[in-house]
């Protein structure tokens, strides 16, 4: 082979590579060289309204070396609970170039997924990846979406569970649910098979959006159930702080799934931080940005379930926690 075609044949082969995952090359940029990262959010409205999840993610970047506004930028984008405005979202961050997008909800990363196939993304939050065919396996995700799986569905049962134990001859519980949050929608469907085991009732209550829970607030007095369930949702997450106030006002005892809404005033809660794993998420990125395939990064699934009570809204209610529960928990709020 001359010299002319042993070059024509190296640029034929350099630039193949490059097709088949272009963020891959663009991964062995020279360090010196401010990288792109673009955040996607479900729930939340703005920076401020999302800073309990994102500054655990910056934090988390800044310990890896990547620092803000010094080599690395991060374009934020904010769906404030209307999901159908989350693929022209994905797209904005796709024009910007990012290089790895960050989601919020198995929504979000479905529209970054759908947006392009060679920019990575990064799930900091997913109910069932597997399940929503965001990922192939969690251990073998294939294509370009990785992060963290909350499996929320497969809790439905046991926290329902959990608060039968709480409340002693419970026939009905109201879930509060997103309807357009397909992982929501499985985590419901678990929720009430396991209920008549339990003898309960599931009275599901339908949200969309945060200008629909004045709405669902007022159906759940109407149903009257006996405590209610928050189904785990970006835009349910986002909206804690007023549905606490709700559960606080109407006296109905209350179960979530994150476990710091319990220090907000939530009765009981029973699932993995969310702030923790969007710190965790900070991780994925590095790898990201320093040359690893998406596909050759396994889906986590969390390190720990929190289960936290608070006897404080448990005493304006007159309820007492089960010792056995109590000796359980993770942590009590006194």
């Amino acid at each position: 082979m001359t010299a002319t075609m042993k070059r024509r044949a190296f640029i034929t082969l350099l630039g193949g590579a490059a097709a088949a995952w272009p963020f891959a090359a663009r991964a062995q940029q020279a360090p010196s060289l401010v990288r792109q990262i673009g955040v996607l959010m479900t729930g939340f409205s703005n920076l401020e309204a999302a800073r309990s999840l994102l500054d655990p993610f910056r934090q988390g970047l800044r310990e890896l070396g990547w620092i803000e506004g010094q080599n690395v930028r991060i374009e934020y984008r904010f769906a404030n609970g209307k999901s159908d405005l989350l693929p022209q979202l994905a797209s904005e961050l796709a024009r910007l170039r990012s290089e790895v997008i960050v989601t919020e909800g198995s929504q979000a990363a479905q529209a970054a997924k759908n947006t392009s196939p060679t920019i990575a993304v990064v799930m900091a939050t997913s109910g069932d990846p597997v399940g929503s065919g965001l990922v192939a396996s969690l251990n073998r995700p294939g294509g370009n979406v990785t992060g963290l799986a909350l499996l929320s569905s497969d809790l439905a049962s046991k926290r329902l569970q959990l608060l039968a134990e709480v409340i002693p001859g419970l026939a009905r519980v109201a879930a509060l649910f997103n309807p357009t949050n397909p992982t929501v929608v499985m985590a419901l469907e678990q929720t009430q098979s396991a209920a008549p085991s339990l003898n309960v009732e599931v009275h599901p209550i339908a949200v969309r959006t945060p200008d629909e829970m004045n709405t669902a607030f007022a159906a759940m007095k109407a149903a009257r159930p006996g405590a209610f369930i928050v189904m785990p949702d970006g835009m349910l997450y986002a909206q804690r702080t007023r549905i606490v106030a709700f559960a606080a006002a109407s006296r109905l005892p209350a179960l979530f799934p994150e476990p710091e809404v319990a220090q907000q005033g939530g009765l009981i809660t029973y699932g993995p931080s969310v702030p923790a794993n969007f710190r965790r998420a900070a991780a994925f990125v590095d790898k990201i940005l320093r040359g690893t395939r998406p596909a050759d990064l396994p889906v986590e699934q969390p390190a720990k379930l929190e289960l936290i009570v608070n006897l404080k809204t448990a005493k304006a209610l007159g309820l007492t926690f089960p010792d056995k529960l109590l000796a359980l928990a993770d942590g009590v709020i006194e």
